[in-house]
């Protein structure tokens, strides 16, 4: 594949440039999104991000595979040895303490789309779209915690409209740098995605008095639980449910999550180096959602060994 961008689409995204042009006919858009992420679509000769806006008179490449780059994962890599522990199942669905390091779905790798299908061979039919199976919500990688998967169609649209509704109760705990002053809070900046293409960034809401169009609302709400010299445990609902939400609005609000080398400042990612701690200090550790036959079903896990000595370590 050679293509060469034109005025006419400049400024688009190229993951979504290369499902709406066809150059990869047959592909869906995580297929190509996981290529991407694999550096074999390259734009001027360079490895980018799927959100990547083209330019006019940029070169799409896409880059032929070798047996390097297809060769299967060692066996410490299979998806036997990625921790998920399942809370519940039922015939309609499926709750899991997802672990950190973990990625969803999307990218190069086992994900946990993978073992889903892998274990639970009929979900593949579930869903909106088969590389999604069964999925109606996510946890980033370095967050930890618990996930409803549907098992059956009825209930992927039940669990889909709930989430829609924002009725759906999840809650995380999460360990922020500095001392919150406040009991309790909102954060309510608008999220966007940066420039780069990969991070996200919190809008102001007005701008000269005006408010803003540009980013999408999102809404956090928080509640210390504990304070520390220089830390905060917090208790974190959101009600909107933003790529990066949590860490980006605390980030903006001057108190970026331990463990976070992406949206932290150089003081916290040399704190968090000092830490030790090779993830983020976020776990969705509640979750209540109503089943198919209308009955309530609640769920909340324990703080995960890892970060219950980072608590230890910060006293």
């Amino acid at each position: 594949m050679n293509t060469k961008i034109t005025q006419e689409n400049s400024g688009q995204r190229l993951d979504k440039f290369l499902v709406k042009s066809g150059a990869l006919p047959g592909m869906t858009r995580n297929q190509i999104q996981k290529l991407i992420k694999q550096k074999l679509v390259r734009v001027g000769g360079l490895a980018v991000s799927p959100h990547y806006n083209l330019k006019a008179g940029e070169a799409i490449n896409l880059i032929e595979q070798t047996a390097e780059t297809t060769a299967p994962a060692s066996p410490k890599e299979t998806r036997e040895n990625y921790n998920i522990s399942i809370i519940d199942q039922t015939a309609e669905f499926l709750v899991i303490n997802k672990p950190a390091g973990l990625v969803v779905h999307g990218a190069s790798g086992d994900t946990l789309a993978d073992w889903l299908k892998e274990k639970y061979p009929k979900i593949k039919k579930v869903g909106d779209d088969p590389e999604r199976p069964g999925l109606v919500h996510r946890l980033d990688k370095d967050t930890s915690g618990l996930m409803v998967i549907a098992k059956t169609q009825d209930s992927f649209n039940n669990l889909k409209k709930q989430f829609q509704d924002r009725t759906i109760d999840k809650q995380y705990a999460a360990l922020a740098y500095g001392k919150i002053q406040k009991d309790s809070g909102v954060i309510n900046f608008p999220v966007a995605r940066a420039k780069d293409g990969y991070k996200m960034a919190a809008l102001p809401l007005t701008v000269k008095g005006q408010l803003s169009d540009r980013g999408r609302p999102a809404e956090t709400r928080f509640w210390v639980m504990k304070k520390f010299i220089n830390y905060t445990l917090l208790k974190i609902k959101i009600i909107t449910g933003r790529t990066h939400q949590i860490r980006v609005h605390l980030a903006a609000y001057d108190h970026p999550l331990v463990g976070d080398n992406i949206y932290g400042t150089a003081k916290t990612r040399a704190a968090n180096k000092k830490l030790g701690l090779n993830r983020i200090f976020l776990i969705a550790d509640r979750l209540a959602f109503t089943d198919l036959a209308g009955e309530p079903k609640s769920y909340k896990i324990n703080l995960s060994q890892d970060l219950k000595n980072i608590l230890k370590q910060i006293k």
